[in-house]
């Protein structure tokens, strides 16, 4: 198959052909449809995931057809239209009974711990417990937009903050996460401040349902702005980029007893920002991660999907090939791409 690979951390990648993959006896190999093109995947060839073992095939968003099963798969044929939450979870510890298998004590996370689907081909194990079906509407640029951010942002808004109607969402950073929490907090009734750098991406904020928005470059203060605009400050606030400024903002501007959550990345230089203690202590503020959502959690993001409430075509950027992915990749860390850049493998 054809497949990206790159083998030391921040060397081009290239593509090439690479052996065809086999299912495991509870795996299943899936021909790769469509991929979404991720920071994640940015940080992963970067080095700053210590989970990934080189030489190394990166890509975790993807949907597409059951090509292979394994005897021991019981749910799942040869033919089906599938996508997979990136965290992969075992089905057995004691977070997997508790229905937590975001946080599974044995996960695998393929384009990380496992080659994932930059490629023609990709192999999930444990299929029975991971695998989640398409409907038949859904496309599979769309589909494959699920898989990270926009399931990510899901839990984090609908689970982890707990979003009801009226309440206000700060969402700090409209790239790809950002604005599926915006999407998604609107849906669910709440008035939202988006938060960002530039303005064309605050527009598309505001078309996808933010009430308000602030361009961080052209006011004194982030938090102040948005405690004026909700009078007060949020009920629930989002770091959707993961950067030391981004995330104390986001506790900062909360209400007292207000929520944040904290979706974007914090790794390398960014791993230990710093937290306005004393107002969560006196304020009584929470604070949660979010990191993926479990298989099970899709029929209710799905069932919103498909009643149109929630429009995540919307975020969709350019399609691309395999090999301009290289380019795209690479330049990650420099500009972020406007929308969920996707791949087909088949350009």
């Amino acid at each position: 198959m054809k497949a990206m690979l790159f083998e030391a951390f921040g060397q081009t990648p290239e593509v090439l052909t690479v052996p065809d993959p086999t299912p495991s006896r509870d795996g299943v190999v899936i021909e790769v449809k469509a991929t979404g093109l991720c920071r994640s995947d940015w940080h992963g060839w970067m080095g700053h995931d210590t989970d990934i073992r080189l030489p190394h095939v990166p890509g975790h968003e993807f949907a597409g057809v059951v090509a292979a099963v394994g005897a021991d798969v019981r749910r799942f044929r040869v033919g089906e239209r599938v996508t997979v939450p990136f965290i992969a979870a075992c089905g057995h510890c004691k977070e997997c009974h508790a229905g937590h298998q975001q946080v599974c004590e044995a996960q695998f996370q393929p384009g990380f711990t496992h080659w994932g689907s930059f490629a023609d081909f990709v192999a999930i194990d444990r299929a029975d417990h991971n695998l989640v079906r398409l409907p038949e509407a859904m496309d599979f640029p769309t589909a494959a937009s699920l898989g990270c951010r926009f399931a990510t942002s899901f839990r984090a808004v609908a689970d982890q903050g707990r979003v009801k109607g009226g309440e206000w969402v700060a969402v700090h950073g409209a790239g790809g996460v950002g604005l599926s929490a915006i999407m998604i907090a609107a849906a669910l009734g709440a008035r939202v401040v988006a938060i960002d750098v530039a303005e064309p991406k605050l527009a598309l904020a505001r078309a996808l349902g933010a009430t308000a928005s602030v361009n961080s470059r052209e006011v004194a203060s982030v938090v102040e702005a948005v405690r004026e605009i909700t009078g007060g400050g949020a009920h629930v606030s989002i770091d959707a980029l993961g950067h030391p400024e981004t995330c104390f903002n986001s506790i900062a501007n909360l209400r007292r007893r207000g929520r944040h959550v904290q979706v974007g990345l914090m790794l390398a230089d960014h791993a230990k920002p710093e937290i306005p203690m004393a107002q969560v202590i006196a304020h009584e503020l929470e604070i949660y991660g979010s990191h993926g959502m479990q298989a099970w959690r899709y029929d209710a993001m799905l069932a919103m999907i498909e009643a149109g409430s929630l429009q995540p075509q919307r975020l969709l950027g350019e399609t691309i090939s395999l090999e301009s992915a290289v380019t795209a990749l690479t330049e990650m860390g420099r500009k972020a791409p406007d929308g969920i850049t996707i791949i087909d493998p088949r350009l």
